[in-house]
């Protein structure tokens, strides 16, 4: 019996050994805090030794780089950011706190411009955010910018482009779902609290205002206009604004009416919807001011209406 405890206690003494050695090959390698723009004294962070960081590179408080990572000499990332092996921070790109980069995830570009993410946002696995953009009109010394607010996460393969020219920029708000494979292009303008349902792809110049919501594989023509409150169904094609609080839907989107269900999930009333004064309700002066700016000279006008039992 003792010869078998003692055979037990072996094993387990070598199995311990044995994981040490492995967890040690894969561990991390604290921060050199002087030479990564840390203050001495603060919390250090930690760099698998795969990993390269640019000494002019700034580091903030309990930064985790995971292997096979490379962060340029303009990058500036903030406190508690975790970026997971492979990833990838490019050119002048600034990441705020609290940030996660998924593996395979590059943000940024080595070109002129910059690409400011803000705080708590996840960049899905293979994700590409602050890349050149893809209008031929593009011209390699042009500084190009995108900037992304708080609390987004955008997923998997996803790509989100710079500007197209100095005189504009790609911008997302704060606390926006974009779900894998969408692209954004250049000179889109997302605001806040929008759902991108897989392959939403928005050409250049697109505008999405807040609270929108849009299905599985969607395409929206350039300039165009999705107004906040509105739904646009799968599979649909976009090539007229979509007025807000209104349901579209088609192979060249139409409008289905009102997002009825979208706005109960918001908070509207059925009161408001039925008021005998409408011109009154701010929701639908606000509706009918979206649908005449639809109608400017430079603009695409609004999509057709059909209704549900045409189709």
């Amino acid at each position: 019996m003792s010869l078998l405890n003692n055979g037990r206690a072996l094993s387990l003494a070598i199995g311990k050994f044995s994981f040490q050695r492995f967890a040690s090959s894969f561990s991390f390698a604290t921060v050199n805090e002087k030479s990564n723009g840390t203050t001495a004294g603060t919390n250090p962070s930690f760099i698998h030794p795969s990993t390269v960081v640019h000494p002019n590179a700034i580091l903030g408080q309990d930064v985790s780089i995971g292997p096979f990572c490379t962060i340029g000499p303009s990058a500036k990332l903030g406190n508690a950011c975790r970026l997971h092996p492979g990833s990838h921070v490019v050119g002048n790109t600034e990441l705020g706190d609290n940030c996660i980069l998924m593996a395979g995830a590059i943000v940024g570009d080595d070109l002129p411009g910059r690409t400011v993410v803000g705080c708590n946002n996840i960049i899905g696995h293979h994700a590409v955010v602050g890349i050149k953009c893809q209008d031929m009109k593009y011209k390699p010394e042009n500084e190009c910018f995108l900037k992304i607010g708080d609390n987004n996460e955008i997923r998997e393969y996803t790509s989100i482009h710079r500007s197209s020219k100095i005189t504009d920029k790609t911008v997302i708000g704060d606390n926006n779902l974009i779900m894998g494979s969408s692209h954004i292009a250049h000179d889109c303008k997302v605001g806040n609290n929008n759902i991108f349902a897989n392959n939403t792809l928005l050409a250049g110049h697109v505008i999405v205002e807040d609270y929108a919501h849009t299905a599985g594989a969607i395409v929206v023509h350039q300039f165009c206009r999705i107004g906040s409150f509105s739904f646009v169904g799968g599979g649909s094609v976009v090539s007229q604004d979509v007025p807000k609080y209104t349901m579209v839907s088609g192979e060249r989107a139409e409008l289905r009416g009102l997002n009825l269900e979208g706005l109960r999930r918001r908070g509207f009333s059925t009161m408001e919807e039925q008021h005998k004064e409408l011109s009154l309700v701010p929701a639908v002066s606000s509706m009918v001011q979206s649908i005449r700016d639809s109608f400017a000279e430079d603009r695409r006008g609004i999509c057709k209406f059909r209704s549900w039992s045409a189709s």
